[in-house]
């Protein structure tokens, strides 16, 4: 099969969309009338001319993935934006995956394609020699000097942590009371120090709490029980000589400290089945998670990308690559790193097996069990029906209704629960999405009779 022998549809091209104003633009863009001089190539290119508001069209081109550094899709347009991919590449791409007869496929570029399109191959091949050359950057690394700034780190976080210890026992022996009384500036006092011990994650538990006393009824159990778990991974630092070597190092990843992937890689056809970005104000970090087809586990892979800007990982929503991934140590070892691929996303009949209501809440705490600071867990669920509780909220009930599982607040307010409705018209389907305590977060659906995976976010 060639590399243009799969269409994407035009779920998966929306879904690379940088945000709602580039979807809509570039769902415009989607039709043949400002496109010109547009092809294909066999190596994965896609390449056309769109018209603008100036005397010249813009030169558009996208390198679908295969063959290309391993990163996915990757966009050049000379327009002016800052989004990647533009709304013209978005265009382009919806043109193509509409099997549109003005984008012929086996063309040869023109040059201004070819000369992109090229470097970004030998770029990618010189990336690959000098990584695994003898006098790489990583075979030139001291690892002395690495082990000395390691230590140090290490007793910045000790000291932090420790510190924290005292906020917190000050806090409980002086009662939860003054929280509410002190409002966020105790709490961001606090953080930034755990900023100065080099822990960010402990800074980022810490903000947490400050939100809590001003969340509602209820308030003084939510922050006692968030107290807790931020008790139990200063402890579990403070004692982490002690633990077993994956709980140690859920507790190093949990407290901040980043993490090379570890153990042998995994070949396998990785089924994509969710990606889906959040920002934080100041990194926008993109969540892909993967099915393999022969080792049936799921994986996460992480990109960031500056606030603004789109992280440079992308792959479509629904379609499976041959490739390998690393794991990261620590319990549960979901996320992953993405290695060679082998071939570019195609189509495939692979779906993960699902389960009921009952069986995503006990996998969920199965894996509590591992990492206690665990949000939420992957799970596919099979046969469930969207439906209103008695109380007015959105859940997910199993086609016998003995059982439902509740969605997220965010989930139940989200465009993506109304496709689902559609799709699901009182009719049982199956769901992928992230089951933790605060409900199911349906991230993308496909039933029996549209095995199609379509993204709900």
């Amino acid at each position: 099969m060639t590399q243009q022998g799969v269409r994407w549809t035009s779920d998966q091209v929306l879904a690379l969309a940088p945000d709602a104003a580039s979807r809509k633009a570039g769902s415009k863009l989607g039709e043949a009338g400002p496109w010109s001089a547009t092809g294909s190539s066999d190596a994965g290119g896609v390449w056309g001319l769109c018209k603008g508001s100036g005397s010249k069209p813009y030169q558009t081109i996208v390198d679908i993935g295969g063959g290309s550094g391993g990163a996915g899709p990757a966009y050049k347009c000379s327009c002016p934006s800052r989004k990647f991919p533009c709304k013209h590449a978005l265009g382009l791409l919806l043109l193509w995956a509409g099997a549109d007869p003005r984008i012929p496929a086996g063309q040869t570029p023109p040059d201004w394609a070819e000369q992109w399109l090229e470097g970004r191959r030998k770029r990618a091949e010189t990336k690959q020699e000098e990584s695994t050359a003898p006098g790489s950057a990583d075979a030139r690394a001291d690892p002395e000097a690495a082990r000395r700034r390691a230590e140090r780190r290490a007793q910045r976080i000790t000291a932090g942590a420790s510190e924290l210890e005292q906020r917190l026992t000050d806090l409980l022996r002086g009662g939860l009371a003054q929280a509410e009384r002190a409002g966020y500036g105790m709490w961001e006092e606090t953080a930034a120090r755990m900023v100065d011990a080099q822990a960010p994650g402990l800074a980022s538990r810490v903000r947490e709490l400050g939100a809590i006393p001003g969340s509602g009824p209820g308030w003084p159990v939510r922050l006692l029980e968030e107290c807790a778990l931020l008790h139990l991974l200063d402890q579990g630092w403070l004692h982490r000589s002690e633990l077993p070597e994956d709980l140690a190092a859920t507790v190093r990843s949990r407290v901040g400290l980043p993490a090379s992937p570890t153990g042998r890689p995994i070949r396998d056809d990785w089924l994509v089945l969710s990606q889906y970005d959040s920002a934080d104000g100041h990194l926008t970090t993109r969540r892909i998670w993967l099915y393999g087809a022969e080792s049936a586990r799921t994986v996460l892979l992480l990109s960031f990308g500056a606030a603004g800007r789109a992280p440079a990982l992308a792959l479509p929503a629904g379609l499976t690559l041959e490739a390998t991934v690393t794991g990261h140590p620590g319990a549960g070892a979901l996320r992953a790193e993405l290695g060679e691929q082998f071939s570019t996303p195609s189509a495939t009949g692979v779906r993960p097996a699902g389960v009921d209501a009952g069986g995503a809440v006990a996998a969920y705490g199965d894996a509590l069990a591992l990492d206690p600071w665990l949000d939420s867990w992957p799970v596919t669920l099979a046969d469930v029906i969207p439906a209103r509780a008695p109380d007015g909220t959105w859940q997910l009930t199993d086609s016998d209704g003995k059982s439902a599982l509740p969605l997220t607040a965010p989930a139940a307010a989200s465009p993506g629960l109304w496709r689902l409705v559609a799709l699901s018209g009182g009719e049982p389907v199956t769901v992928f999405g992230e089951c933790g305590h605060q409900g199911f977060r349906p991230l993308s659906t496909w039933t029996a009779t549209s095995p199609e995976i379509r993204p709900l976010c």
